[in-house]
């Protein structure tokens, strides 16, 4: 059962979340409820990172493994179909989140309990409420259009 609806994040969104989490070469990112891939594919192909992407519903898992395929990235990203919770992220150097304020809050302790010192945890429009977030941002993807403006809450364990 999944804990938050399916909406993508667009994909300038997309980059600003990875650019404020300060994404590196190398490091590995996680992205919580992945659906489409977007976030694993951009943090792989324009920031050279390791990424993975849990999803849990089948449709949008595979969705994403073809995507991963078609981006010639197999061997930098990897989907996994399962339940955030079944999956251990200890490994993470960055968390992005596009889920509700309530479903961070189920996730938060996963975070707590599995997060090293030092990573990141980006949340695309919704906080995680008890942490005090390092930054956040609000960001207008077109500055003609005011409902286009999105905040991103970024994190540090």
């Amino acid at each position: 059962m999944s804990i938050a609806p399916y909406l993508a994040s667009p994909m300038p969104v997309v980059r600003r979340m990875l650019m404020l989490a300060g994404v590196k070469p190398g490091e590995i990112v996680y992205d919580l409820g992945c659906g489409d891939g977007r976030i694993v594919i951009t943090a792989a192909k324009e920031f050279g990172a390791y990424a993975v992407g849990i999803e849990i519903r089948k449709d949008l898992a595979l969705k994403a493994m073809k995507a991963v395929e078609e981006a010639g990235l197999t061997d930098r990203v990897k989907i996994i179909n399962a339940n955030l919770f079944d999956v251990d992220i200890s490994d993470a150097d960055v968390v992005t989140l596009y889920l509700t304020t309530s479903a961070n809050l189920k996730v938060k302790p996963k975070l707590e309990r599995e997060l090293k010192p030092g990573a990141r945890v980006v949340s695309h429009e919704y906080e995680i409420p008890g942490w005090t977030p390092v930054l956040i941002d609000e960001f207008t993807e077109d500055s003609r259009y005011r409902f286009l403006t999105h905040r991103i809450w970024l994190y540090r364990r």
